[in-house]
C-alpha cells in the first residue's frame, strides 16, 4: 500500500514538473515576442522620427528654388530653360512618395541646383547680389542640416533593417507587418565635381576646393 501511494506521488510530482516547466515556457517565449515587438516598434518610431527631421529640411530647400530662380532670372542671357527645368523638378521633388521616389527626385533637384550655380559663375554680378549670396548661404546652412538629419535617419533604419532580418526577431516583423526601410541617398549641391562655364561659354570641369 506504502509502495503504491509512493509511485502514486512520484506521478504527481513528475506531472507537476511537467506542467511548471511547460508553463515556464510558455511565459518565456511571450516575454521574448514582446520584447522583439516593443524592441522592432521602438527602432520603427526612430526611423519615422528621422524622416521628419529630413523632411523638415527637404522643405526649406524646395522652399528656397522659386526665390532662387526670381533672383537669378532677371539677368539678361540666364538660360531660361534652365530655370525652368529647375521648377519643374522642385514640382516633382514634393510630390515624391516612397523613400525610392525621394531619393531619386531630389537627386535630380541637386543636379538642377548644381547646373544653376555652376551657370552662375559667368555672372560676375549676380554672385556680388546680396540677396543671391544670402540665398546661397541658407541653402549651404539647409544641406548641412540636412546631412546630420540623414546621418541619424540611415542610422536608425540599419539598426531596423537588422532586426527585421535577424532571427528570432524577424518572425515576429513577418507576424505583425514590419519591413525594412530604404536608406536615403540624396547627395548634397557640393558633393560632387561641378563643372564650371568659363566666361567665353566653354565648360570646365572643377574639383571641388580647387580655388
Amino acid at each position: 500500500m506504502e509502495a503504491a501511494r509512493s509511485l502514486i506521488g512520484s506521478t504527481i510530482t513528475a506531472g507537476g514538473m511537467t506542467v511548471l516547466l511547460a508553463f515556464t515556457s510558455v511565459v518565456g517565449a511571450a516575454l521574448l515576442l514582446v520584447l522583439a515587438y516593443n524592441r522592432l516598434v521602438r527602432r520603427r518610431n526612430l526611423v519615422r522620427e528621422g524622416f521628419s527631421g529630413i523632411d523638415v529640411q527637404l522643405k526649406r530647400r524646395h522652399e528656397l528654388v522659386p526665390n532662387l530662380v526670381a533672383c537669378v532670372e532677371g539677368y539678361a542671357g540666364f538660360e531660361r530653360s534652365l530655370l525652368e527645368n529647375l521648377t519643374r523638378l522642385r514640382t516633382a521633388a514634393d510630390a515624391a512618395g516612397n523613400m525610392a521616389e525621394v531619393n531619386a527626385q531630389e537627386n535630380r533637384l541637386t543636379g538642377g541646383l548644381k547646373s544653376l550655380f555652376a551657370l552662375a559663375e559667368a555672372y560676375p554680378d549676380l554672385k556680388a547680389n546680396t540677396n543671391f549670396a544670402q540665398l546661397s548661404s541658407q541653402l549651404v546652412e539647409i544641406e548641412d542640416t540636412l546631412q546630420y538629419a540623414r546621418r541619424y535617419y540611415n542610422g536608425a533604419v540599419r539598426d531596423l533593417n537588422v532586426a527585421v532580418e535577424s532571427f528570432p526577431s524577424n518572425l515576429v516583423a513577418g507576424w505583425f507587418g514590419f519591413r525594412p526601410e530604404a536608406y536615403f541617398e540624396v547627395e548634397a549641391v557640393a558633393e560632387r565635381t561641378v563643372p564650371r562655364v568659363s566666361l567665353a561659354g566653354a565648360p570646365e570641369e572643377s574639383k571641388e576646393g580647387d580655388a
